[in-house]
């Protein structure tokens, strides 16, 4: 099959989803390329979150999210979307919005193992994978603790996906990020290049639940006033090199 130009294949693992307690979209995503937390994940507050994978087109998930903020469902915007592109048979996606279910599509010109999962409130996708066991282990942590934050689940899945074999080549980089009602995300990690990314990842979520995600908290909002900081986050801020070295 001859390749499209202008394009880059990703041969990842990811999932897209939303918390119904709290209406916050997300993506998580790990692959065998750097920065993938770059080039897939594609996130519009109080529309819906989109991975875009294997032979990555980013216009896919930018007019997905166009379609989904003038009204129409996940499921028909990835469908008229894939319909416009001659060379849909190489794509992946997952597409989550503020209503609906999770929904996926999976060409078939995507390197095996390829395939997709969804469900009410989520979807997984991967290509080049070990085995569908990496999709299935991934469902399951998304399901295990539906009180928990958005990017904890999503991260938690991301871990048993990678535990359960993950990409084909091995490990290179993985991101999260969520968005809430703000036009700012609520969390936005990435790990660009590292031999254990996923791992790399969770120790970095460690540290911004502690010294970044109290201050997004109490960032400016459209709809009325910002928290005030407490002493103790302004005493983080004051002093990061030295708070790393206290976090476990």
């Amino acid at each position: 099959m001859t390749l499209p130009v202008n394009t880059l294949e990703l041969n990842t693992f990811s999932i897209v989803a939303r918390c119904e307690r709290s209406g916050e979209l997300g993506v998580a995503v790990a692959s065998a390329v750097p920065a993938v937390g770059s080039i897939c994940p594609y996130l519009l507050p109080g529309v819906g979150a989109v991975s875009t994978q294997s032979w990555v087109n980013p216009y896919l998930a930018i007019d997905l999210l166009a379609a989904m903020q003038a009204g129409a469902p996940a499921r028909a915007a990835l469908d008229a979307v894939l319909a416009s592109d001659a060379e849909a048979a190489l794509r992946q996606l997952g597409v989550i919005g503020l209503q609906g279910a999770g929904a996926a599509f999976t060409g078939n010109g995507c390197t095996p193992w390829r395939g997709h999962l969804s469900g009410a409130d989520f979807a997984v996708q991967g290509n080049m994978l070990l085995g569908e066991a990496t999709l299935l282990a991934m469902r399951q942590a998304w399901l295990a603790d539906p009180a928990a934050a958005l990017a904890e689940r999503l991260l938690t899945a991301l871990e048993a996906g990678d535990r359960a074999g993950g990409d084909l080549r091995g490990k290179q980089s993985a991101a999260v990020k969520t968005v809430g009602a703000e036009a700012y995300a609520s969390v936005d990690l990435r790990v660009d290049e590292h031999p254990e990314p996923v791992d790399e990842l969770r120790r970095i979520w460690r540290v911004a639940q502690r010294q970044l995600l109290p201050f997004v908290q109490g960032m400016p909002r459209r709809a009325g006033a910002a928290r005030s900081l407490p002493a103790s986050v302004t005493a983080l801020l004051l002093r990061p090199s030295a708070q790393r070295g206290e976090l476990p």
